[in-house]
């Protein structure tokens, strides 16, 4: 049966129809919908579903289902295997039981990453084998297969879909779900505890099972290979169908060797491939991985191929790769010379500036905004998180200084608090980032009594990641809602303020409050996101007392508010939240009635 199919829903499907019994994650773009797919399906097929508090957690749980003969999948995106990577570097010497696949969606370019980072490396680093999807169906299939060859190994096998393989939409055909199976359940073995002789011993068997996951993907269909002539090129991943159609587009015919297997290399059918050219072009998106494999591989067997790809400055190491890259890389590969200038066409008018802002409405606006006024005359350093609240740092609000990775404004703002004393430190977290790396350096500034003010930014969802839930909400039969306040309580926090960040007043009062507090304090601005909200209203302005004073626009920067000549205009995205309205110095915005 054909479905139209996003690469994400593409992997969820093939998880459901290889008959997973439980899915973990936590949320981060571009690997969301997988999870928001299989909790679709989760009341009919009976499959756990869970978003965990973070990446290792997440692991650790499906690790523990498939040590008692359960198959698990675990998605995240590729920074989110750096918060699993002291579990999943474990895994591979401990091994599994239960088929374990970890989607893990890399984003070159990137569109939403702090950091460019290639899978394909962390594969190779632990051990692990790996698998490239090109396209959505491709990705459905490899998932299916994944688990198998897990089992086969009893390794956990990474999948690994880019930004284009996971939004991209394709006819995938399907197959049928089946019911659950019983799970064999856990037998007490010496093999899952990890003494450092069992793991002395692991370590010979996980090199060995490299060589069998070599083995078993030289014979695997997601290689394929084409003759034509003497020179070729190699290419894994999305880049297959830009190198397809570059060639199409230059009318050259080529040798052509497809690998969806990229780690371990399957040696034969790139061996077979190498032996009758004379020069290849290996094209993949980021690091050198596939490229690296086969220089040392036609180096230890004597072939005289000439291998150019990212070394020899054919293609970047950075950045994502599309038609017009690869057509430019072959063009020099092929030294086919420079494509004929296209006529000249008259230029394009400049696209409208869209400066990066909060959405309308949004309470992270009230809570930097009244830091902001709290803090003026004093020094203060503000340290941010990841989130949507990154936007913190933008005008006209710049009100965020630092922002590393997830949960460090607290560990920054300790370090800078020991060398400038004089110095307030203000930390912003958002909720759902609060549970998932915040707890630790919150322990952290309690024990060592660090002056810093942290301000839990809680707008009631994950919000930039698409609204998930987590530990702070309880939103599913079953769950329990984690109360922030009481866990910073027990964390040994003294002073727990909390406010509404739009009541805006309060809110100002509050950050002055925390400021002037000597010990770790926490704020908790507790307002919902107006994307998941009801709007309250809307506001407009009274344009005979308008001063023309642009105050509400340059100190706010909310979307809603818009220059109309010499005045300013609300439109129609405005949610009702009253910002405005108490920072304008002559009353002139208004709630509609």
């Amino acid at each position: 049966m054909p479905m139209l199919l996003m690469g994400n829903e593409a992997i969820a499907r093939g998880a459901m129809e290889a008959g997973i019994h439980v899915a973990t994650s936590y949320p981060g773009t571009p690997a969301s919908e997988i999870m928001a797919t299989l909790m679709r399906y989760a009341p009919e097929t009976g499959i756990y579903c869970e978003w965990s508090v973070n990446e290792k957690v997440a692991v650790e749980i499906a690790a523990g289902a498939s040590y008692a003969g359960a198959r698990a999948l675990v998605s995240m995106k590729q920074m989110g295997l750096n918060v699993a990577a002291d579990a999943v570097m474990s895994l591979a010497y401990i091994g599994v039981q239960g088929g374990l696949v970890l989607v893990v969606a890399d984003d070159p370019g990137p569109h939403s990453s702090q950091t460019e980072q290639d899978t394909r490396l962390f594969a190779r680093f632990a051990g692990l084998p790996v698998l490239d999807p090109s396209c959505p169906r491709e990705a459905y299939a490899m998932t299916k297969y994944a688990f198998a060859l897990s089992e086969t190994l009893n390794l956990p096998v990474i999948v690994r879909p880019t930004t284009r393989v996971s939004h991209a939409c394709q006819d995938v055909e399907v197959g049928t779900i089946p019911p659950q199976s019983p799970v064999p359940g856990f037998r007490k073995d010496p093999r899952w505890v990890i003494m450092p002789s069992l793991a002395a011993r692991q370590h010979v068997w996980l090199n060995k099972q490299q060589q069998r996951a070599a083995a078993e993907f030289a014979a695997s269909p997601f290689n394929s290979l084409r003759q034509a002539g003497s020179i070729g090129v190699i290419t894994s991943g999305a880049s297959y169908y830009y190198v397809t159609e570059a060639l199409d587009r230059l009318g050259v015919q080529l040798s052509l060797l497809k690998i969806g297997t990229p780690y371990p290399l399957p040696e034969e059918p790139v061996k077979e491939f190498l032996a009758g050219l004379t020069r290849v072009l290996v094209v993949e998106e980021q690091e050198p991985v596939v490229e690296d494999q086969a220089i040392r591989l036609a180096w230890r067997h004597g072939l005289p191929v000439a291998l150019s790809g990212k070394h020899d400055g054919h293609l970047p190491r950075e950045g994502e790769f599309n038609v017009a890259t690869v057509t430019a890389a072959l063009r020099r590969f092929l030294a086919l010379g420079q494509e004929s200038p296209a006529p000249a066409l008259p230029a394009p008018p400049p696209l409208p500036t869209r400066p990066p802002l909060f959405c309308a409405g949004c309470p992270h606006r009230g809570s930097f905004y009244a830091f902001k006024q709290a803090a003026r005359g004093q020094e203060v350093i503000f340290s941010g998180d990841i989130g949507c609240y990154t936007l913190g740092a933008a005008p006209p609000l710049n009100a965020m200084d630092t922002c590393l990775c997830m949960g460090a404004s607290l560990g920054l703002a300790q370090g800078l608090a020991r060398v400038q004393p004089g110095t307030r430190l203000v930390a912003f977290i958002g909720d759902s980032t609060f549970f998932h790396a915040g707890l630790p350096p919150l322990v952290n500034a309690v024990h060592q009594q660090t002056p810093l003010v942290v301000v839990v930014l809680d707008n009631e969802t994950t919000a930039m990641t698409g609204h998930q839930s987590h530990p702070g909400l309880a939103s599913r039969p079953g769950e329990r809602m984690v109360d922030i306040a009481r866990v910073a309580r027990a964390c040994g926090v003294e002073t727990i303020l909390t406010a509404d960040p739009l009541d805006l007043e309060q809110a100002i009062a509050v950050a002055r409050q925390a400021l002037a507090s000597p010990g770790p304090a926490l704020v908790i601005f507790r307002h919902p996101c107006p994307q998941v909200a009801k709007p309250a209203g809307r506001y407009q302005v009274n344009q005979d007392t308008c001063i023309s004073c642009r105050t509400c626009i340059e100190e706010l920067g909310c979307p809603a508010l818009a220059p109309a000549g010499d005045r300013v205009v609300i439109d129609a995205t405005c949610t009702g939240c009253g910002l405005c309205a108490r920072v304008c110095p002559a009353a002139a915005i208004e709630e509609v009635v």
